[in-house]
């Protein structure tokens, strides 16, 4: 039996929130828990980015993730929906980094691409595969969740690889990676 490890995935969202977790075995993963953070009801932006942060924390004091897998906003033509998504991602990574938990974020496309082979799968392949990859006896109604838990599986199948993504340890090693975004 080798070293266990818990890897919990995130698709940051300001609608909704999906997440997984997979616990690692060896070579082996074991599907844990998806589910997702309905936010569709709160008017206040920023209240939501409180919920974001919260549930974040809440499912690593609960759940003890050894990494974070986290999807990267994609670029889309609405700025402001961009805006308010990177927002929810950065809140979602500082939670993480608040806790000191190593994260890595991974493009749609090539989270799309580690579970099922094409880049340009759909919600619904990606959660098709990974029903299968995990024996789950059934997918949710909202598939937020099954994209978080992709992202977490997708760090499964990239370990080892040399270039995984952006990666950061806690704050310091985000600043030092980032010194150009700090003014």
């Amino acid at each position: 039996m080798g070293k266990e490890k818990i890897i919990l995935g995130i698709d940051p969202g300001t609608t909704i929130m999906g997440f997984g977790l997979i616990k690692v075995v060896g070579k082996s993963m074991q599907f844990m828990q998806l589910n997702e953070l309905q936010l569709k009801k709160y008017d206040d932006h920023y209240l939501k980015l409180k919920l974001i942060f919260e549930r974040t924390v809440e499912l690593i004091d609960t759940y003890h993730p050894d990494e974070i897998a986290i999807e990267a906003p994609f670029f889309g033509k609405n700025v402001q929906s961009m805006l308010k998504l990177g927002r929810a991602q950065g809140v979602a990574m500082a939670a993480g980094l608040s806790r000191e938990v190593p994260i890595t974020e991974y493009s749609p496309k090539k989270i799309k691409m580690a579970i099922t082979g094409n880049g340009n799968a759909s919600k619904e392949q990606v959660a098709k595969m990974l029903q299968s990859l995990l024996q789950l006896k059934e997918l949710p109604k909202n598939l937020d969740s099954t994209d978080g838990l992709a992202a977490a599986v997708c760090h499964f199948y990239n370990q080892g690889r040399v270039s995984v993504g952006k990666s950061y340890s806690g704050w310091s090693a985000f600043v030092k990676q980032n010194g150009d975004r700090i003014k």
